[in-house]
């Protein structure tokens, strides 16, 4: 892992909405080859360069993202009835070229490899597993683990195992069904992490940013806030360049549905070790 420096240019302390991970409005899930896969309740659509309508596959339920591999698109739904898993609807495999079902899968949570081949993970009901499959939807592995996959040269897994006390990783899945386990996380449902373009995963563990190297060398990159409780809501994100905004929203003890929101910008850099520490905020002991 090369040597990221991170500092505090902001921090700002209001009230507001919590960071969720919302899609962009009307952006397509998925884009390769020449086709758009976009998603409304009901339907996943293939959409031409020229904005024609190349196909439609409707389907009772509502996409909520794709993944391409090589004429091969994984959709992942959600469904309109509560169901014994909650919203979870049906994983659909489709021919990229025409619409067409190839399989029916089940996983809450998918990423797309080379040749056609995809992850595909599920969690809850001492489920906690990720598989692989083939362009025809058929099981070429299968991993104890599951959470936000980062996919390059192999597959690391940031955790996500909705447990407390937790005992997610940051882990690297191997052929054969093998994990090599990482750096230990204090956090049972840490969001969706930033991958810099050395293969650098930055994670927002609890109120601290850790930086994740390809061979799960790991860092404290920056401390933002000592967290009370695992009820906050947070999100990473990182503008393409040197900028990383890091927001933690925490419900208040008398009023759950009112929310104490921190926001902090930080800029990133290569050189030296370093750790940031959060200022203090306007009017708060240091």
């Amino acid at each position: 892992m090369s040597s990221i420096r991170a500092v505090i240019l902001e921090h700002v302390r209001g009230e507001g909405l919590p960071p969720y991970e919302r899609p962009r409005s009307g952006a397509p899930l998925a884009r390769r080859d020449g086709t758009a896969v976009h998603g409304r309740t009901g339907a996943v659509t293939g959409v031409g360069e020229d904005g024609r309508v190349l196909w439609t596959h409707a389907f009772s339920g509502r996409p909520n993202a794709a993944h391409v591999s090589d004429g091969r698109v994984l959709v992942t739904t959600d469904s309109l009835e509560y169901t014994p898993w909650g919203h979870l609807g049906p994983a659909l495999l489709l021919d990229l070229a025409d619409g067409r079902l190839v399989a029916e899968l089940r996983g809450a949570r998918g990423a797309a490899r080379d040749g056609g081949r995809f992850l595909l993970g599920l969690e809850g009901y001492g489920i906690f597993e990720t598989r692989e499959y083939d362009r025809d939807g058929a099981e070429t592995d299968r991993w104890p683990s599951y959470g936000h996959y980062v996919v390059g040269s192999g597959v690391r897994v940031v955790e996500a195992d909705r447990n407390t006390p937790t005992n997610n990783r940051v882990v690297r899945l191997l052929p054969g069904g093998g994990v090599t386990p990482g750096p230990r996380l204090s956090d049972p449902q840490p969001p969706k992490p930033v991958v810099l373009p050395d293969g650098t995963v930055l994670v927002l563990d609890g109120g601290q940013v850790l930086a994740v190297g390809r061979d799960l060398d790991t860092a404290v990159l920056v401390r933002l806030k000592d967290l009370s409780g695992d009820r906050a809501i947070r999100t990473l994100r990182w503008d393409g360049r040197d900028r990383l905004v890091a927001s933690i929203a925490e419900p208040h003890p008398a009023d759950p549905a009112t929310y104490a929101l921190d926001t902090w910008t930080l800029r990133l850099s290569h050189g030296g070790p370093g750790v940031g520490t959060a200022p203090s905020p306007a009017g708060a002991e240091p």
